[in-house]
């Protein structure tokens, strides 16, 4: 059975990689915070129930949430005179290619979108995708495919997909 322990240690070793993942499907490091810290608030109180591998249940809840955010049109921002203070500039930022490609990843659809980061970043094979987001694996491969083809004919995609670019 798992316990407080247990689930303090999973978010110690993987908060890193699961805001990256969230900030993928969002493109907005508060927001991802937001996401995964709602995520993480979720998987708590199911946490006895959860199986050995908890990894597909949290990525489930990410991808689950996020698009229930997604979906609503009001994000929650309320417009101020007085601008706070900047936020601190994207970790991986000094990496170009890295911005081109989450550039090309924002022009996908949210499933699409969903299915590459899962598929390419967290390196979860087709079954799990299918079993985090809900649907069979033909439409993870469909949507995979529908992707990948549009970050193909995205000249911005090519330019961040093509080496030595």
């Amino acid at each position: 059975m798992r316990d407080r322990a247990d689930f303090e240690r999973y978010v110690e070793q993987r908060s890193a990689r699961l805001l990256r993942t969230a900030y993928l499907l969002c493109r907005d490091w508060g927001l991802a915070e937001d996401l995964l810290q709602t995520a993480l608030a979720k998987a708590w109180f199911a946490w006895r129930r959860v199986g050995d591998d908890p990894d597909p249940y949290v990525y489930r809840i990410l991808a689950n949430t996020h698009a229930s955010w997604w979906r609503r049109r009001w994000r929650g921002e309320v417009p101020t005179e007085v601008l706070p203070e900047r936020a601190t500039a994207d970790p991986a930022g000094e990496f170009g290619v890295r911005e081109t490609v989450r550039a090309a990843l924002t022009a996908l659809p949210a499933r699409q979108r969903a299915v590459l980061v899962l598929r390419y970043y967290a390196d979860l094979p087709d079954r799990e995708i299918a079993r985090v987001l809900g649907c069979s694996e033909a439409t993870v491969r469909s949507q995979a495919a529908r992707g990948l083809a549009k970050l193909r004919v995205d000249p911005a995609a090519r330019a961040a997909t093509t080496p030595g670019s």
